[in-house]
C-alpha cells in the first residue's frame, strides 16, 4: 500500500511482505506507476537524503529493506511545464474543474519522451486546458495518472488539480479504478486446452474467466519490452480474460480484458505468455499470422498495430465522490477487421 500525502510533499511507501531485496528495487516495485518515478530518478532520491526510514535519511541504494517497512520519500515540487502545447484535436467525453476523460486515438503518445517531444496528448492538453493541468506528474507528465501504448485507442482520465491527481493515484493504486479492454487475438482461449492449463501463473476461474497472475519487469536485453517474471521479482501483475466472440473459425476471437492491477504493456505481455498474442501486436506478436485459409487472414496481416482498444472506465470522482462510468466504441479500423474475421 501506498500513500500519498499531499499536504507535506510526500510519499509513503510500505514494502510488502513478498519483498527481500535492496532499496532502490525494493521502492521500483512498490511505488505507484502514477508517481512517475523510475528506478533512476528514485536512486537519484536515496543518494539526495530524499528518502527516510523511521525519520532518518537512507543514502544507500543498496541498503536492505524488510517487509513492513515504511520508507517516507520526499517529492520536489513539480517543475514548470517547458513542453510545448499544440492545439490537436482532442476526443474530450467528460471535462469538469478538476478532470478531464479523453478517447484517445491510435497513434497518438501519451507525454513527451526522448524521440517524441511533440504531438502527444499532454502537448494537446497543455493546449485544451493551459496551465490548469495537474502538476503532480513532473514536467513532462502534467496530470497523468495512467496511460496507454501509443497504438492502442480508447479511455483514460488526466487530473486538472492536485487533489484530483492524488485521488485517481490511490483509486489506481488500490484497484478500485474499472478499466476494461477489447482485444483481438491469435486463438481462441478455453478452460479445455491443456497447455495453457500447464502454463504457471494461468488458472481459470467461473464462467471460463481466464486468469494471468505473474511478475512483470524490463525486459533483460531490450529496455522497450515487459516480461513476464517469478519468484518475488518485478510488479505483481493480474489481468483476467473473457471470450465475447470467436472468430476466424476459432483461429481468433474478441475478448474483454480487466486489469486487477495496471503495468506498462501487461494486456499485450500476458495475452503473449498465454499463447494469444494480439493480433497486428509487433512487439510481443513474434510476427505471427493467422492461417493463410481462415476468414479474414488478410485483413489480419494489414491491420498495423495491437488490436488492443481501452472500451470502459469508471471512478469516483476524487473531488465531489460521484460515481463515473465511461464507455467508447470500438474504433472503425477494429470493427473492420471483426467483420473480415467473421465474413464466410
Amino acid at each position: 500500500m501506498t500513500v500519498l500525502s499531499d499536504p507535506e510533499g510526500t510519499l509513503s511507501v510500505l514494502i510488502p511482505d513478498t519483498t527481500a531485496d535492496r532499496l532502490d528495487k525494493a521502492l521500483a516495485r512498490a511505488v505507484p506507476e502514477a508517481a512517475a518515478l523510475s528506478r533512476s530518478r528514485l536512486g537519484r532520491m536515496i543518494a539526495e537524503g530524499a528518502v527516510s526510514l523511521n525519520g532518518l535519511p537512507v543514502t544507500d541504494a543498496k541498503a536492505r529493506v524488510a517487509a513492513g517497512q515504511v520508507y517516507v520519500l520526499r517529492l520536489d515540487p513539480a517543475a514548470e511545464v517547458d513542453t510545448l502545447a499544440e492545439d490537436i484535436p482532442l476526443s474530450v467525453v467528460w471535462e469538469d474543474d478538476d478532470l478531464i476523460v479523453i478517447d484517445k486515438a491510435a497513434g497518438m503518445v501519451v507525454h513527451p519522451a526522448p524521440g517524441t517531444p511533440t504531438g502527444t496528448l499532454v502537448n494537446a492538453l497543455l493546449a485544451h486546458c493551459g496551465d490548469t493541468l495537474s502538476g503532480v506528474g513532473g514536467e513532462r507528465r502534467p496530470g497523468i495518472v495512467h496511460r496507454i501504448d501509443k497504438d492502442t485507442t480508447g479511455l483514460l482520465v488526466v487530473a486538472k488539480s492536485d487533489r484530483a491527481h492524488h485521488g485517481l493515484a490511490a483509486q489506481f493504486e488500490d484497484h478500485s479504478v474499472n478499466r476494461r479492454y477489447l482485444a483481438v487475438v491469435h486463438g481462441t482461449p478455453s478452460a479445455a486446452d491443456p497447455r495453457l492449463r500447464g502454463l504457471r501463473g494461468i488458472s481459470f476461474e467461473a464462467g471460463g474467466i481466464l486468469k494471468i497472475a505473474t511478475g512483470l519487469a524490463r525486459h533483460k536485453t531490450d529496455r522497450q519490452r515487459q516480461a513476464v517474471v517469478w519468484d518475488g521479482q518485478g510488479r505483481h501483475a493480474v489481468t483476467r480474460v473473457r471470450v465475447t466472440d470467436v472468430l476466424a473459425g476459432g483461429a481468433a476471437a474478441l475478448v474483454e480484458c480487466w486489469l486487477e492491477t495496471g503495468r506498462t504493456h501487461q494486456i499485450r505481455v500476458h495475452m503473449a505468455y498465454a499463447g494469444h498474442a494480439l493480433l497486428g501486436d509487433q512487439t510481443y506478436g513474434n510476427r505471427r499470422r493467422l492461417p493463410t485459409k481462415a476468414p479474414g487472414a488478410e485483413a489480419a496481416m494489414d491491420f498495423s498495430r495491437q488490436a488492443l482498444h481501452a472500451a470502459t472506465l469508471g471512478f469516483v470522482h476524487p473531488v465531489t465522490g460521484q460515481t463515473l462510468e465511461f464507455a467508447s466504441p470500438l474504433p472503425g479500423d477494429m470493427q473492420r477487421l471483426i467483420a473480415a474475421l467473421t465474413s464466410r
